[in-house]
C-alpha cells in the first residue's frame, strides 16, 4: 500500500486544502438551494448523496436532471464527489438495504452503484463512494468476501471504462469496517488503481488504532475523498467539529504533507434541521483548524 499516485483535483488557489459539505446533512433543502447556499458560504464542492430528494437515479429524464445538475455546478463553480449512501433508496423498510453482500436483492445495489459511476463520470466527479454493507445473519463471511470481491470487480471495469475513480469506505459495523479491511480487498481485487480509499476521519477516530493524522499518512497515496466529522473513540456518531475528540489541525497538516488535493467534506447525515448554521460553523472551523496547524508547523 505504499505506491504513491498523482494529485487528484486542482490545488486550491490558496494552496490549503479544498472543504466540501455533504447534501446528506441537507435534506430539507432542494438541492439547488442546498449547491447555492454552499457556494455562498466559500465552499470548493459537495458530496453529493443520490437519493430521493436529491439527484433520485430512479425516475425517468435522469439524463436532463444529471445535465440540469452538472450546469448548476459549473454555475457556481462547485467540483463534486458522488455518494451512494441513501439510507431507504433501495429498500423502504430496511436500511441500506439489500447490499453487495445480500443473497437476494445484490442485484438491485449492484444497479445503483453502476448508475452511480454514470452519473458521477456525466457529472465530471472527482470520485464515486461506496461501501461494503453489513454481513447478513444467513451469509457467513467467506461468501461475503466472495460476493464483495465479485461485486468490486465488475465497478472497476466499469470505471475504468467511464474514467472515473471509486472510493470505498470502511464503515464502523459493516463487513469491511478498517483500513485494513480496504487493504485486503484492494489485495484481493488485484490491486486495481481505480479502487481508492474514501477515508472517513471520524471513523478513524471511532475504529482505528492509530492517531487520525497517522492514518491519513499510512494511506495518502491511496485516497480517492476525504469525509470529515468529530466522533469519540468507540462511538459511531457523526458529530460538528469541538464534539468530539478527532485531532483537526493535526489531521488537516496530514493530508497536506501527503499531498492530498481531492474535496475533503463535512459529513453531519443526521444535522439537515441545522444544515445552514453548521455548514457557516463548519467551514470557519476548518481553515481555523488550517490556520493553527500552519503556525504549529512552522514553528517546529
Amino acid at each position: 500500500m505504499s505506491r504513491q499516485r498523482a494529485p487528484r483535483g486542482p490545488a486550491a488557489p490558496d494552496g490549503g486544502l479544498r472543504f466540501g459539505y455533504g447534501t446528506n446533512g441537507m435534506t430539507d433543502h432542494r438541492l439547488t438551494d442546498a449547491l447555492g447556499l454552499l457556494a455562498d458560504l466559500g465552499y470548493a464542492g459537495v458530496a453529493l448523496t443520490l437519493d430521493h430528494q436529491h439527484l433520485d437515479p430512479y425516475p425517468p429524464g435522469l439524463a436532463d436532471r444529471v445535465a440540469t445538475v452538472r450546469h448548476r455546478l459549473a454555475e457556481l463553480g462547485l467540483a463534486v464527489v458522488v455518494e451512494t449512501g441513501a439510507r431507504y433508496l433501495l429498500d423502504p423498510r430496511r436500511k441500506h438495504h439489500p447490499t453487495l453482500l445480500s443473497g437476494s436483492g445484490r442485484e438491485h445495489r449492484l444497479d445503483l452503484l453502476r448508475r452511480a459511476v454514470e452519473i458521477g463520470a456525466d457529472l465530471g466527479a472527482e470520485a464515486v463512494s461506496f461501501w461494503s454493507g453489513t454481513l447478513p445473519s444467513d451469509v457467513d463471511e467467506r461468501t461475503g468476501w466472495r460476493r464483495l470481491v465479485e461485486g468490486c470487480a465488475e465497478l472497476v471495469e466499469l470505471a475504468e471504462r467511464r474514467g472515473v475513480r471509486l472510493g470505498f469506505e470502511p464503515e464502523p459495523g459493516m463487513l469491511v469496517d478498517t483500513i485494513a479491511g480496504y487493504r485486503r480487498l484492494v489485495a484481493e481485487i488485484g490491486g486495481p488503481d481505480r479502487l481508492g480509499l474514501t477515508l472517513d476521519i471520524g471513523h478513524c477516530r471511532c475504529l482505528e488504532p492509530a492517531p487520525e493524522p497517522d492514518c491519513v499518512r499510512a494511506v495518502g497515496g491511496w485516497l480517492a475523498t476525504v469525509q470529515i466529522d468529530d466522533m469519540r473513540r468507540g462511538v459511531h456518531e457523526h458529530l460538528p467539529f469541538g464534539e468530539g475528540e478527532v485531532d483537526l489541525p493535526g489531521v488537516l497538516g496530514a493530508l497536506r504533507e501527503v499531498g492530498y488535493r481531492g474535496l475533503v467534506s463535512v459529513e453531519l447525515p443526521r444535522h439537515s434541521h441545522a444544515a445552514p448554521a453548521l455548514a457557516e460553523g463548519s467551514l470557519r472551523a476548518l481553515r481555523a483548524a488550517e490556520r493553527a496547524d500552519t503556525v504549529v508547523g512552522g514553528a517546529r
